[in-house]
């Protein structure tokens, strides 16, 4: 290298010179081509060699010390010089330009260079145009929303920042000093010398020299630490506040994303995705043991340890119930944790939105969340495994999804039930021994470490502790009750315990006050470690302690492991659906694959098709049936408390007489309610039978249960207008107070009909006696049959009383206390026992035939007694009351099956309808009961079959978009 001024040039740059040039001008080294300059500094050297005077042909000057051109000398002799002066300007000019042009070819050739490099790297990179989409359209609006310039203002200098930051070259002074101080202690060599001193004072001059140093040694390593410890938390202090600071900025982005700027369909988030594929699988039963083996934290603990504390701190939302020393986690809560504009909670199956920055909703979520527990718990129980799934998002919250679980116990209190501690312990080993689980271990640092039970279980489930996160609770508690502090440091430090864990973490979670707020809590935790000798003395690095620490380990933590897992579990669950989908191609090829839901549906529009079906019964078919049937409910008391009676009586004015007041006490208590009985009767055995005939019609057997369970439900709801009953009280009332039979057809149709009641009432009565007296002298000798003793008893009784019959043919319906006693008398002298109550039975059923078969001869008299009916009887022998009752019955019938029908029809056959609508709602949304009406292995392979699928797509979109964000 030259220096500015030299005379002294390097050969290359000589050579660029002529020789025979007879002109010095210096060349600055900046003007020099670059090629050139490299040459020139790569033959110079910092001892140039003196060159001959003649030899000099330019000098070197900077661009500082550049001088005007000198005029040149004439030579002392030599005639080439002459030769030559003539021509020296156009010669300069000619190397001037030749330089020119070298330059300016270089730099022309070096900027198409570059242009073609960039192109070839700009071809290199992709089209990054079609993936704009992937960025929300709000950041490319951040300008037009957001101040940048008033944020950028807000931010912190680089020179605050630098301030901050420690004093690298005095940390490097000091670790060097203590180096040497060490390596000095070490070799056991004096770095001070003392000279000219005798040995016994230079001894002691040495020993106190030593002393002060190693006092002020020690001085200043402690002042070393606690600057270093000032300066940490100093930074921290800025960090927090430049966290805080973009919390609120995304928050503000979050907000205005929320409201959708452009009314655009936000995606689901990456954690609400897999926190859907966890809710799926957790109701997910196969007997192909694809077992679920999706990461999720796991926080476990001995009971009143902290859990509930540290996940709410991690939630930062005291969302949970709390108790003094009480259980309050009855069963598994799951919370997702994700980020978003609003600070709120939501139950998976409610859409309700508790605001938690509001005390009211904080209140009524708690409140919730006990009910939910209290109402999963089974009637003798004290936990439940059911897990309740809930989901909390706010701003600068961490993505998991953890666990919450009971309490560990060691004993069972009072209230409890006995297998308490047994059902615990089970729930937590469910959970943990997934190998993809990560157990967040909660040990009270304010009670003795030997007391805890739940270290003893988390090492049989993680004997490595490759997926275990220790977390030790209240060491504000710890470090004022503990004489020895180190022993804090040996819990953290994994020495105290067998167990092993991935990281060691020291929290503190309030003053134990259940009023306090997050923000007071975390205000403080710092401040304790801020004072607290555990830090200051380096028992615990910083790393170690505060929640937020821990939630930021934790979420660390949680997707690294659902990166490593996720994709074996895929596989699994694939492998599973082609096992279910083979079954279903051996046993069910030519059936859709329909599940619990889908089946319920067809069976639904199935049974809403019967129904419907009631409106096209004929309105004959409607009044044939109801007065059949409201015929054989009321002939028996018709027959019995009023015909009967009235037949008692002498004359026909007494026969109306009591009729009259037998029907108006029959049509005011009985009738109405005994019409609307069979009404309701004949609706669902048509209702059954539409159900019955549509089943023959390649229905599914599959759903008898249901049809049947929603045909009872149905009836069981359904009830008769009640003004109904009313209205057709006054309608059968005014039926049989008319008496005026118009025509002879409605005479004759009349005497048929008391005809076949009477006939058939003759029947039943002997029968009834045929069965009370046994066979008769044919059937014994036919069938080989013999008469029991009752039944001979009651065979003598029966002829003893035809006897009596037949001496009175006019006898009243009931025997006298004397004629029983005569009777009993006769039969006992033929050596017959017989009760009292035996004869007056059997003279009933005698009596009621003996009747039947009087009033059938008096029918067939008054065949041709319409005559006399329309004189009233007058003048004549013939009295035909009797059918005229019987007319006023049948048109009472005829009436009242005629009011039946239009109330079915317009009423009621709709309220069954809507009744049945109503059913099916409720069992659509009863989960358990469809599980037991719709049932079998077809039902339950369809089942796995849904959900296998779901879960699979699930999964695979989750690791399609866990691949886009990485």
């Amino acid at each position: 290298m030259l220096r500015a001024g030299s005379t002294v040039t390097c050969i290359a740059c000589k050579n660029l010179l002529p020789s025979r040039m007879g002109v010095k001008f210096r060349v600055p080294l900046q003007k020099l081509h670059p090629f050139s300059r490299a040459i020139h500094h790569r033959y110079s050297s910092n001892n140039n060699q003196q060159r001959p005077p003649h030899c000099s042909a330019a000098r070197h000057y900077t661009s500082l010390s550049r001088l005007p051109m000198r005029p040149h000398k004439s030579r002392s002799g030599g005639h080439g010089y002459q030769q030559h002066r003539s021509f020296w300007v156009a010669r300069l000019a000619v190397r001037l330009l030749k330089l020119r042009y070298i330059l300016l070819g270089s730099a022309v050739g070096g900027g198409y260079t570059a242009k073609k490099t960039y192109d070839e790297w700009k071809d290199m990179f992709p089209d990054m145009s079609q993936y704009t989409w992937i960025v929300p359209d709000f950041v490319w609006e951040l300008s037009e929303n957001i101040d940048l310039d008033k944020l950028a203002s807000a931010l912190p200098q680089l020179e605050e920042i630098a301030k901050l930051l420690p004093d690298m070259e005095k940390i490097g002074e000091n670790f060097t000093f203590l180096k040497s101080l060490l390596s000095t202690e070490t070799t056991g060599e004096s770095t001070l010398r003392v000279t000219d001193v005798p040995p016994t004072s230079a001894s002691r001059a040495d020993s106190s020299d030593k002393q002060f140093k190693k006092s002020s040694d020690k001085e200043r390593i402690d002042q070393l630490q606690e600057e270093l410890l000032r300066t940490q938390l100093k930074y921290q202090r800025m960090l927090e506040r430049l966290e805080k600071e973009n919390k609120e900025l995304r928050k503000v982005v979050l907000q205005k994303d929320d409201k959708g700027i452009h009314q655009r369909n936000v995606k689901k988030s990456l954690i609400d995705m897999y926190s859907e594929v966890l809710d799926i699988l957790s109701y997910y039963d196969s007997n192909y043991n694809t077992q679920d083996h999706l990461p999720r934290v796991v926080v476990v603990g001995d009971q009143s340890a902290g859990k509930t504390s540290v996940l709410e701190m991690i939630a930062q939302a005291r969302i949970f119930p709390r108790g003094s020393g009480e259980m309050m986690t009855r069963s598994p809560v799951k919370v997702t944790l994700s980020e978003g504009p609003h600070h709120v909670a939501m139950f998976k199956d409610s859409t309700r939105e508790f605001d938690l920055g509001k005390e009211e909703d904080l209140a009524a979520l708690r409140h919730e969340i006990e009910l939910r527990m209290r109402k999963s718990v089974k009637e003798g129980q004290t936990v439940s495994p059911e897990t309740i799934s809930l989901s909390v998002k706010g701003p600068g919250i961490q993505r998991m999804v953890l666990v919450d679980l009971p309490g560990v116990i060691n004993t069972v209190t009072s209230g409890m039930a006995a297998d308490t501690k047994e059902t615990i312990f089970g729930i937590s080993k469910a959970y943990m021994q997934n190998p993809n689980a990560i157990i967040l271990c909660i040990q009270d640092g304010s009670v003795d470490a030997e007391r805890s039970i739940v270290t003893d279980l988390v090492s049989q489930m993680d004997p490595q502790g490759k997926r275990t996160i220790f977390v030790l609770t209240k060491v504000d508690l710890a470090e004022k009750n503990l004489a020895s502090p180190s022993r804090i440091q040996q819990i953290v430090e994994g020495k105290l315990f067998p167990m092993k864990a991935l990281g060691y973490f020291a929290v503190v979670t309030g003053k134990g006050s259940s009023n306090e707020s997050i923000d007071s809590i975390k205000d403080y935790e710092e401040d304790f470690f801020q004072n607290s000798r555990l830090l200051r003395d380096g028992m615990l690095k910083a790393h170690q302690v505060t929640t937020k620490n821990l939630s930021l380990a934790v979420s660390d933590c949680f997707w690294k492991m659902v990166r490593e897992s996720v994709e074996q579990q895929a596989d699994a669950f694939k492998a599973s659906r082609f096992n279910l989908e083979t079954e279903w191609k051996n046993n069910y090829p030519r059936l859709r694959e329909l599940d619990r839901n889908e089946l319920y549906e067809k069976a639904k529009n199935e049974i809403l098709d019967e129904v419907i079906s009631l409106s096209q019964v004929t309105p004959k078919h409607w009044e044939s049936i109801l007065q059949k049937k409201l015929w054989e409910r009321v002939s028996t008391h018709v027959i019995e408390n009023i015909y009967l009676p009235a037949a008692q009586t002498m004359n026909s004015g007494t026969f109306n007489t009591t009729v009259d007041i037998k029907l108006k006490q029959w049509t005011d208590k009985q009738l109405p309610h005994k019409a609307l009985e069979v009404a309701w009767e004949t609706l669902q055995e048509e209702f059954a039978r539409f159900m019955a005939e549509y089943k023959g019609k390649d229905q599914d057997d599959i759903f008898d249960k249901l049809k049947e369970a929603v045909k009872d439900e149905s009836i069981k709801r359904h009830k008769w207008n009640e003004r109904a009953m009313d209205s057709l009280r006054v309608i059968q009332h005014n039926a049989l107070e008319d008496r005026s039979i118009t025509d002879k057809p409605q005479w004759d149709a009349a005497i048929q009909f008391m005809e076949e009641t009477l006939q058939s009432r003759l029947k039943d009565t002997d029968s009834i006696i045929s069965d009370m007296v046994g066979p008769d002298w044919k059937q014994r000798w036919l069938s080989w049959t013999n008469r029991t003793p009752e039944q001979h008893i009651r065979n003598e009784t029966k002829n003893e009383l035809e006897r009596l019959l037949k001496l009175h043919e006019d006898h009243t319906a009931y025997l006298a206390n004397d004629e029983v006693t005569t009777v009993r008398k006769n039969l006992e002298a033929r050596g017959v026992e017989v009760d009292p109550v035996l004869i007056k039975d059997t003279w009933h059923q005698l009596y009621r035939r003996h009747f039947l078969q009087k009033a059938l001869l008096h029918c067939n008299l008054c065949r041709r007694g319409f005559y006399y009916y329309q004189r009233h009887f007058v003048d004549s022998e013939l009295e035909c009351n009797d059918v005229v009752l019987f007319w006023r019955i049948q048109r009472m019938l005829a009436i009242t099956a005629n009011t039946l029908r239009q109330q079915l029809t317009n009423t009621e056959v709709r309220r069954l309808e809507k009744n049945v609508k109503e059913v099916l709602e409720d069992f659509g949304e009863d989960t358990e009961k469809k599980g037991q009406l719709i049932t079998g292995r077809r039902v339950q392979l369809a089942e796995d079959l849904k959900k296998v699928r779901e879960i699979q797509e699930k999964l695979e979109a989750f690791i399609e978009a866990l691949h886009k964000e990485k």
